[in-house]
């Protein structure tokens, strides 16, 4: 197997390869015959998946300075090393199923990174992402149940995921001026917010944006809004229905139900646009916001300057429970 790697390097540096794949090699330290004189300064993409690599080395930007991919997947790698900031032609970091706990700061000066994958760590904070362009967040953020702070203060934010802070361990959620966010998850009406400065543009682009109206007031919801219920309506939709169903069964995550299902309805059985704020049932393609100024709430007076709504989200305004269908 040494020899196997060996001559895969050798061969790589010789022939001055672009791609190098080291995955299933049983790895436990990155191999230094990478690292060696010049390395492999022309080395852009490095698959090194399903080792047993425990950490990545300090000089890793200095002997492959022009990394445009860099796929880790099933390592056992706990600390990402400060130099890997220096990877500035960085756009794709695959990190999922190893054992980090922690994310340096520095991964913020990878001005190039489009692809960040943390899948299935021990994550319990991560680093700020404030003074961004971003314009959404992942929903699988409401997925970290040791997450305890975020911050992406100074963005193009929007929304925010409806289930954002349904987790007891996130407790401070900083999302200062972003001017187009005009509403929040009802999961932080008790978490520590920042939200001043948000709510501040005068109009959302977006056309195609549901709003709701109360009386005199319009708010803007936001873009996992796909349809506005009402207490009118008596039985939910077949594929919301449908998708509660496959949801509570937990049949969908089997092998079998996987490969059945399409793609697109995999994804939205998956992940639910939100929980019902009172009775915490999963909704995936319709949901029932609920506008409450903040001077309504517990935050009244916490951010003075804001013009942000407090915006829960329920099955109806009633709850609305499991319907038998009869014919």
């Amino acid at each position: 197997m040494a020899s196997d790697l060996h001559e895969a390097i050798f061969m790589a540096k010789q022939e001055r390869h672009k791609n190098l794949f080291l995955n299933y090699r049983n790895l436990v330290s990155f191999p230094v015959e990478l690292l060696r004189d010049e390395g492999m300064q022309f080395l852009e993409r490095l698959f090194m998946k399903r080792n047993s690599l425990t950490a990545l080395p300090e000089n890793l930007a200095q002997k492959l300075p022009n990394l445009i991919e860099l796929y880790l997947h099933s390592n056992n790698i706990a600390i990402i090393p400060q130099a890997i900031g220096n990877l500035v032609k960085l756009q794709s970091l695959d990190l999922s199923d190893n054992a980090l706990q922690l994310i340096c700061p520095e991964i913020g000066q990878l001005r190039s990174l489009r692809h960040l994958r943390l899948a299935n760590n021990q994550l319990k904070f991560l680093p700020q992402a404030d003074r961004n362009l971003l314009q959404c967040l992942p929903r699988q953020l409401c997925l970290l149940p040791e997450l305890s702070e975020l911050s992406t203060a100074a963005n193009c934010l929007t929304s925010l995921p409806l289930d954002l802070g349904r987790s007891m361990e996130l407790q401070f959620v900083f999302v200062d001026n972003n001017a187009h966010l005009t509403g929040l998850p009802s999961y932080l009406y008790n978490k520590v917010i920042g939200c001043s400065g948000c709510g501040l543009a005068a109009q959302i682009s977006d056309v195609k944006q549901l709003c709701l109206t109360l009386g005199d007031v319009t708010v803007p919801l936001p873009s996992e809004v796909k349809a506005i219920g009402s207490e009118t309506d008596r039985v939910l939709p077949l594929e919301e229905l449908a998708c509660r169903v496959l949801h509570a069964a937990h049949s969908w995550t089997s092998k079998d139900v996987r490969f059945l299902l399409p793609k697109s309805l995999l994804d939205v059985v998956r992940w639910p646009l939100g929980h019902c704020h009172r009775c915490s049932q999963p909704m995936f393609t319709i949901v029932y916001p609920k506008l409450f100024p903040l001077r309504e709430t517990a935050l009244a007076g916490v951010h003075k300057r804001t013009t942000v709504s407090f915006v829960a989200y329920c099955c109806s305004s009633y709850c609305l429970r499991t319907f038998d269908l009869q014919g």
